[in-house]
């Protein structure tokens, strides 16, 4: 994925798997830089909020996720990707 990525820095769908493999890895940290480079460049990449808020949740950063899925809701046009982020964020007890 890596050198894939360095190939082409701006393809958010490679950094997005990118990022999901440091998730699978543990390494929570390096996947949440991913994702906030994913939403610097395309803010309604939606599954980079949904994901980023759950690795924010598996790093026990709560209120942090709530703000990802929050963000996400905002900036997501698609009917069913805000409903995921809602659902999250309604586990969360919003």
């Amino acid at each position: 994925m890596r050198s894939l990525l360095a190939q082409n820095p701006d393809n958010s769908f490679v950094r997005y798997g990118l990022a999901m493999e440091y998730v699978k890895a543990g390494e929570f940290e390096q996947a949440m830089d991913e994702f906030a480079a994913i939403l610097e460049r395309e803010p309604s990449y939606s599954a980079a909020y949904f994901h980023g808020g759950q690795t924010l949740e598996k790093m026990g950063r709560i209120e942090e996720a709530r703000e990802y899925y929050r963000r996400g809701i905002a900036h997501s046009a698609d009917p069913h990707a805000r409903s995921e982020l809602q659902g999250a964020l309604d586990i969360l007890g919003e």
